[in-house]
């Protein structure tokens, strides 16, 4: 493995509370792939976890809770060849899913009024443009 990999900050998943699980994949590799188990499975026990603040594991909770099962999160690669690039696939994915569901909301939009001017120059316009139009015809009003 390449080191702890980092959710966000200072917060990193970390390794004794990765289980893996490897098993045989589709794909490319030949005939090799029908004796070699490259599939890679890392699961996260994330309601149990230690490594992540109360309020990132709150949030995570709720926002991962359709992909939950009894608090774990599974993450699986079998796009490579070997082993070891698909656990490396498999816990970057990881590490990314649970960077993107302990992100703090985004800040609520404050709506906005559109200022008189811009409404008075649109219908301004909309009036020109017809006149333009109208003068056209060659009858007279």
């Amino acid at each position: 493995m390449s080191g702890p990999y980092v959710i966000r900050g200072s917060v990193s998943l970390p390794e004794a509370e990765l289980m893996w699980r490897f098993s045989r994949s589709s794909g490319p590799g030949g005939q090799h792939v029908n004796t070699s188990d490259s599939q890679a499975e890392v699961r996260f026990d994330l309601a149990a976890t230690e490594a992540l603040p109360p309020v990132w594991k709150e949030r995570a909770l709720e926002r991962l809770a359709g992909r939950l099962v009894d608090g774990v999160v599974s993450v699986r690669a079998s796009e490579h060849r070997s082993q070891w690039r698909n656990r490396e696939t498999a816990a970057v994915r990881l590490a990314a899913l649970l960077a993107e569901a302990t992100a703090p909301p985004p800040k609520p939009r404050r709506p906005t009024r559109i200022p008189r001017g811009i409404n008075e120059r649109r219908l301004r316009q909309k009036k020109q443009r017809g006149d333009i139009k109208r003068g056209r015809s060659g009858r007279d009003w």
